[in-house]
């Protein structure tokens, strides 16, 4: 019997809600508070408030992989440079959290990372931390912009340099964008699923200008589908940009060869065929998430089955 491709797209989202792992993301609620208070105890009058940012921050978490963000914005003579901060935030989280064996604390391409030991419950709870640092005095409360440390070699920066970017105005491009967020959320659902390797940010970029730029209407599925073709069509073209709303100067396209453009393009392409072939193709690309089936019963046992994402899956 054949799939109705949209029927089954809504369980995906909805087997996929963060709803059903409310506990967990309780746990992960409390320690990035307990982070935060930490951080604006620390260096008091040197920072703002920090910001939750990620998926989160987005409302394009799914339940199969997520941690959470806090962005810590320094004011600007806060740090003699932004190596200094960078650092002199992993050597506070690692003194309270990995020395006293609470957590493993490491450095990562632009954030901190911090993963609390299991608990009781087994569960893995996982917090990234972003020092950013504002661009002039006093000018972070009306801009919101901030610079931002490599740490390593990544998303076409060296290690050592810096880069600015904007959260907040990554968040408020998609916060009302109620559609868009849905077929990100498919994407990721799509990339962890089936082990892609793609930067959520990038999907996410992909998302917003399609429907920005093309005619994505219909049901859940026919959106899903213009927007593969978007891709699709677009990733391969030498001239097309895809701009962080945080960094207009940060074309995410310049980090992709001309090789992953076309493979990108082909599995758009493949997908597409595979599902107008027969339907029940769907559920490989767009698979429910069988532990929350609405269908089936179900018992949520701590974490199992919960990824903590790489470090060059999350920020953004």
């Amino acid at each position: 019997m054949a799939v109705n491709k949209r029927e089954h797209l809504d369980n995906v989202l909805e087997t996929h809600r963060m709803k059903h792992i409310d506990n967990l993301v309780q746990k992960f609620k409390e320690k990035r508070g307990e982070i935060k208070e930490a951080l604006e105890e620390n260096y008091t009058s040197n920072i703002y408030s920090p910001l939750n940012s990620g998926s989160f921050g987005k409302h394009t978490a799914i339940n199969i992989k997520f941690d959470l963000d806090i962005v810590v914005p320094f004011k600007r003579y806060s740090f003699g440079t932004i190596e200094e901060m960078y650092n002199a935030v992993y050597d506070f989280l690692y003194e309270k959290y990995d020395k006293t064996d609470l957590a493993d604390v490491r450095k990562q391409k632009v954030s901190i990372g911090v993963l609390f030991k299991a608990d009781e419950d087994g569960d893995l709870i996982s917090i990234d931390i972003v020092p950013g640092r504002e661009i002039s005095e006093n000018s972070y409360l009306e801009s919101r912009d901030l610079n931002i440390y490599f740490n390593k070699d990544t998303w076409g920066f060296n290690k050592g340099t810096y880069t600015k970017t904007n959260i907040q105005s990554q968040i408020e491009t998609i916060k009302s964008k109620e559609d868009e967020r849905k077929i990100i959320r498919l994407l990721k659902i799509w990339k962890n699923t089936n082990s892609e390797p793609y930067k959520s940010f990038l999907l996410e970029l992909f998302t917003l200008k399609a429907f920005d730029k093309s005619t994505i209407t219909g049901n859940l599925w026919e959106k899903l589908e213009g927007v593969l073709i978007y891709i699709k069509d677009n990733v391969i073209r030498e001239e097309f940009t895809l701009k962080d709303p945080g960094n207009t100067s940060n074309d995410l396209m310049k980090n992709l060869t001309s090789w992953e453009r076309q493979n990108l393009s082909n599995k758009m392409q493949f997908i597409i065929d595979r599902i107008t072939e027969n339907s029940e193709n769907i559920k490989t690309y767009f698979p429910i998430n069988k532990k929350f089936d609405t269908t089936e019963s179900y018992e949520l046992k701590g974490s199992s089955g919960l990824s903590v994402p790489k470090d060059d899956q999350r920020f953004g």
